[in-house]
């Protein structure tokens, strides 16, 4: 791989007006980078994301997950558009193609974000919440999954990931509904929220225009039978279906 020195050195210096003005999806998703620039990529890209609540009436969620089998050089991005509050299915979309980054734990989306731009660009109904299977501000860098897929496609993203990445949290109640806050080096990086009683906790963190509260409120509202939120369950089945 070779480094590919233009965002970082687009960043640098600039204003957030200036960064939004020339980023785009190519930009943020097909340079062709060490572990090691995507990494400052990251630091970076994390100080123009907002964790702020920035949208209107919700109606239509999407969840997105991308299933790439450790070692394989193919995955396939599933995205289900569900119109909400009633969680029923508006639109599915599938990408398969090539993975070219390799698998490094904190760096997943520079493995999955080309394939996720492509299935995005075959929908027709525009989400106005984005849920990913994956991390949002709950991250090393506080630029996860869901902060990438943000800031790309400015839209606001919630997090929903099924185990902890970092941080440390308090031990919940058993009832569903029960939340506690995610710290990591005294910062709140995110929620862990028990959706219903006595299952596991899932991590709720807000990916880009998104706040700590909405995006554990969100989350959990749209939680029907099971431990995981509907748009994410959905998606991850779709994707699942695929390599079978």
């Amino acid at each position: 791989m070779c480094v590919v020195g233009r965002p970082i050195l687009l960043i640098q210096g600039a204003t957030r007006e200036s960064i939004m003005h020339e980023l785009d999806l190519e930009n943020l998703a097909t340079y062709d980078v060490t572990p090691a620039a995507a990494a400052e990529m990251q630091e970076q890209l994390a100080k123009f994301v907002s964790l702020e609540d920035q949208f209107g009436p919700i109606t239509r969620i999407a969840g997105v997950d991308v299933n790439i089998t450790r070692g394989w050089d193919t995955g396939t991005c599933g995205i289900v558009v569900l119109s909400y509050p009633n969680m029923k299915a508006v639109e599915t979309s599938e990408f398969t193609g090539q993975v070219k980054f390799p698998y490094i734990p904190g760096l997943l989306a520079f493995r999955e974000m080309p394939l996720l731009l492509e299935a995005f660009r075959q929908l027709k109904h525009r989400p106005d919440i984005v849920f990913l299977d994956g991390q949002g501000y709950a991250h090393p860098r506080r630029f996860g999954l869901a902060c990438h897929v943000g800031l790309a496609l400015d839209i606001p993203t919630v997090g929903i990931a099924k185990s902890r990445l970092i941080g440390h949290f308090e031990e919940l109640a058993r009832e569903g509904g029960s939340t506690s806050p995610l710290m990591d080096e005294g910062e709140r990086i995110g929620d862990v929220l028990r959706t219903k009683d006595g299952v596991k906790p899932i991590f709720i963190s807000p990916g880009h225009k998104v706040s700590f509260e909405s995006a554990t409120d969100l989350a959990l509202r749209c939680v029907r039978r099971y431990r995981v939120p509907e748009p994410t369950r959905l998606a991850h089945n779709l994707v699942s279906a695929s390599h079978y």
